[in-house]
């Protein structure tokens, strides 16, 4: 019985297990309830305790069990030949006795690429990981950090083969490093765009739709140098984190503290200009990375992956003839990666097949007695007729908390702890947007049954929700309240391997000749994704949501009339 295990203990602390060939894995922030479970103090590496004991018990093994175990290093600034013993005593402190003794580290660069090639199904694929910043371990130069790097990625060998390293010049006081990170540009005009206490560059991607990217090109443009062989160079303060700097155009400063005193056309201008410069330049490397490698998948991974508009970007103008965006790109996927490090190259087992979700994590447990406030109805024991009675109600345009099934691993939910709407009426996104207190420009996203995808949506959606596509112009008006106002959405496809929702977006098909159905993740503004049956049934209260499915039960709020679901429940216990 193969075991290894891949552990990050960073932000999105999570954990990885992969026994005979199955995915356990889990992120700590659904237990501690603190979005991507970052600490006060930065630096502070945390261990990912309940996450690991759930695999374990999951799976039903125990340490001594587990063969090999790997994570990603993330040490931006070690000594010279000091940080690897430095580091990996850390880490192996933060574990029990058996584990940590077995600890080993790969790079944060590799364990994200690989989270996402060795899930691709491909031989032979080109890697791409941007984020903010890795760590030092396999870049060149030792106070650099991984922050733009490309890969030549097959069965037998994992070829670094491009790496974006810092501009160093004479400084007053010795060499001068010029960062290269496309991320903490993004986040940099991000804070400057978007007012705090909001998912600024999700927010700032969203805002782009309504802005003109020729007012600010130029000048954003200039920041930014894109060279031969995929160079790139990002003017100082610009691609390093920089919260402080004033950013001046043509006379006007952009500043983290001004963000919400700016228009909102003024800064959906700024937001479009960052939206291209950014992506202009990440395809450049894409591009540099097609000549280089001449393989015709792109594998793309790290925190930048997540921008759903640059995927579809990429898709569509790379140079590849493929694009497999990982799972779960951001920092909780390099425990994915470090796990099937350890699988394929080190234990030389054969590779997993292509998942079609994410369903990796741990299923809802019951709803306690007495969960729920006086008025609300339960139904149990619906068993197979929960979808018929569920897709009623989405056919009438009630919104639903859907929580069935293994929880998914990543940021998005995927159809295992959703909400879940008709797309039909615009004022259903403006209503679950104040639900969750998200402002009404942001968009809520589409799954679709993969099969009918194509006559409501033109390019390739993915099952984990990581590009955008356009929607078909003639089927725009049927499902307003998943197009984004420039006409895209990001589309999950759900295929017939999807157990979670599958069955009721096929029965709401049934009813409605409508394919598709709108998909937000159940929890609150700023809480990470809810794991139990339990946080579900809060949640819908406080929500106000208009029903909620727990696997095979039903809850009805007092406001919801029975009319639409009462022949799905004929002959079932009500209570």
């Amino acid at each position: 019985m193969p075991a290894v295990l891949g552990l990050n203990f960073h932000h999105d602390t999570s954990a990885c297990l992969v026994v005979d060939g199955r995915i356990y894995a889990a992120e700590e922030e659904r237990w501690s309830g603190v979005k991507h479970n970052r600490t006060t103090r930065k630096g502070v590496l945390t261990s990912p305790t309940h996450a690991l004991d759930w695999c374990l018990q999951a799976a039903g093994i125990t340490a001594d069990d587990i063969g090999h175990v790997w994570t990603p290093s993330m040490r931006p600034s070690p000594r010279h030949g000091s940080w690897a013993s430095t580091e990996q005593a850390e880490l192996a402190a933060l574990l029990p006795g058996v584990l940590g003794q077995r600890l080993k580290l790969i790079s944060h660069h590799t364990a994200h690429v690989l989270a996402g090639y060795l899930l691709s199904g491909e031989q032979h694929a080109a890697g791409l990981v941007i984020d903010a910043g890795g760590s030092a371990l396999g870049t060149d130069i030792a106070s650099g950090r991984e922050r733009i790097t490309g890969y030549d990625l097959r069965p037998d060998i994992i070829d670094r083969v491009h790496q974006v390293t810092p501009a160093i010049t004479p400084g007053p006081s010795g060499p001068a490093r010029t960062h290269p990170s496309l991320g903490h540009f993004y986040r940099n005009l991000a804070l400057r765009v978007i007012p705090p206490g909001n998912e600024v560059e999700g927010s700032m991607m969203a805002l782009a739709a309504f802005g003109d990217p020729d007012r600010h090109f130029k000048e954003l443009r200039d920041l930014v140098h894109l060279g031969e062989n995929g160079h790139v160079h990002i003017a100082a303060p610009w691609g390093s984190y920089d919260a402080d700097t004033p950013l001046g155009i043509e006379g006007v400063y952009w500043t983290a503290e001004s963000a919400g005193s700016k228009p909102l056309d003024a800064r959906a201008d700024l937001a479009a200009a960052a939206q291209r410069v950014f992506a202009e330049a990440v395809t450049h490397v894409a591009r540099h990375l097609r000549r280089l490698t001449a393989a015709r998948t792109l594998v793309f991974s790290g925190g930048c992956a997540l921008n759903s508009h640059l995927n579809g970007t990429l898709a569509e103008e790379s140079g590849f003839e493929n694009l497999f965006v990982a799972p779960a790109p951001h920092d909780a996927g390099t425990a994915v990666g470090a796990a099937l490090y350890a699988w394929n190259y080190v234990l030389g087992q054969p590779s997993l097949p292509t998942p079609h979700d994410a369903d990796w994590g741990p299923l809802p447990g019951p709803l306690a007695a007495g969960a729920l406030p006086g008025g609300y109805r339960t139904v149990h024991g619906l068993g197979e007729r929960l979808i018929p009675a569920v897709a009623a109600l989405l056919a009438d345009h009630h919104v639903v908390g859907w929580v069935r099934g293994g929880m998914e691993f990543g940021p998005r939910a995927l159809g295992h702890r959703s909400i879940l709407a008709h797309p039909g009426r615009a004022a259903t996104r403006t209503r679950l947007n104040a639900l969750k207190q998200r402002a009404d420009f942001r968009p809520l996203a589409p799954l679709a049954l993969a099969e009918e995808a194509d006559a409501w949506f033109l390019g390739d959606g993915d099952p984990f929700m990581n590009r955008v596509v356009r929607a078909r112009h003639c089927k725009s008006d049927r499902m307003p309240a998943v197009v984004h106002h420039d006409g895209t959405a990001r589309l999950q496809t759900v295929s017939r391997g999807h157990s979670g929702v599958r069955p009721l977006l096929e029965e709401f098909h049934r009813l409605t000749g409508v394919p598709v159905l709108l998909n937000t993740s159940l929890n609150f503004k700023g809480t990470p994704i809810l794991r139990t049956a339990e946080q579900a049934a809060a949640a819908a209260v406080e929500l106000g949501l208009d029903a909620l499915a727990v696997e095979d039960t039903l809850i009805l709020a007092p406001h919801v009339r029975m009319d639409a679901v009462l022949s799905a429940l004929s002959g079932t216990d009500r209570t």
